[in-house]
């Protein structure tokens, strides 16, 4: 495995301004960050990346898609088909610790932050990860979204420094994109070692509430395992799902359709 400087870099410079935040907080960039975290990462993560385009779980429109998918891409964790077929990947091949790109196998700090500083080939270069989410790199839209979503950063940087400055820019973009980060990995790392499991399935997955409650719902990660490709990742009474309250909005607007639920038999 060869170590991607270029990685190494990025993340230690953007950790380094997160560490700013102090310095530069005024309440209202907190609610900004606040804002920010949970738009782009419940819409666009969690809703968006994860439960429409890696599962297909319900649908929307196309043009609706198509807008969460931006929504994704400007959370700063990778292009839309990367990231589906990574998940895909994750999803086929549970903790193998060769075709799991974040296997927990290998230990936290691999799976919650190491296969990005020790990228593999099959699943960091474009011609080889594509074929897993076939469907989008089909589609002309998801693969310029795939190669410049990196752009999408200037507009938002522009518009965070015209409404706030540089303090916008600390809580908005850089505190914000590392609490959004870790948050997402913790579901790679932390569900796969602690937490109880409702299902036994083929894997170590977990449900973690502290998880659930940073990730908007996905920390119900045993039950994900179980049903994929059910929309709905917290089923007990208990289990908060912010992410699943956003695509009942969408369902009562009559925006999303053919919605899996669970099983009756599961419940």
């Amino acid at each position: 495995m060869k170590l991607s400087w270029a990685s190494v870099i990025f993340f230690t410079i953007v950790h380094g301004l997160a560490l700013l935040a102090p310095w530069f907080f005024t309440w209202s960039a907190l609610g900004v960050m606040i804002l920010l975290h949970w738009f782009l990462g419940s819409i666009g993560i969690c809703l968006g990346y994860h439960r429409l385009l890696s599962h297909r779980s319900f649908q929307v429109p196309k043009w609706l898609e198509y807008a969460i998918a931006l929504i994704g891409a400007t959370a700063l964790q990778g292009g839309p088909i990367f990231w589906v077929a990574g998940h895909r990947l994750h999803h086929a091949h549970t903790e193998d610790v060769e075709k799991d790109p974040y296997s927990a196998r290998r230990g936290f700090w691999w799976s919650h932050l190491l296969w990005m500083i020790y990228p593999s080939d099959d699943f960091f270069v474009p011609e080889k990860y594509r074929k897993y989410a076939p469907e989008m790199s089909r589609d002309r839209f998801y693969l310029l979204l795939d190669k410049y979503y990196l752009l999408l950063q200037i507009p938002l940087g522009i518009g965070l420094y015209l409404l706030g400055g540089w303090t916008y820019i600390i809580w908005g973009m850089c505190l914000r994109s590392v609490l959004l980060w870790h948050s997402t990995w913790f579901i790679n790392s932390v569900t796969h070692m602690w937490g109880y499991r409702t299902f036994e399935t083929n894997d170590n997955s977990r449900n973690l509430w502290w998880a659930a409650i940073v990730t908007y719902g996905e920390g119900w990660h045993n039950n994900h395992h179980a049903y994929p490709h059910v929309a709905k990742a917290g089923w007990r009474w208990w289990e908060i799902d912010v992410t699943w309250w956003a695509i009942q909005v969408l369902r009562a607007l009559g925006l999303a359709t053919k919605v899996i639920m669970p099983p009756a038999i599961a419940k």
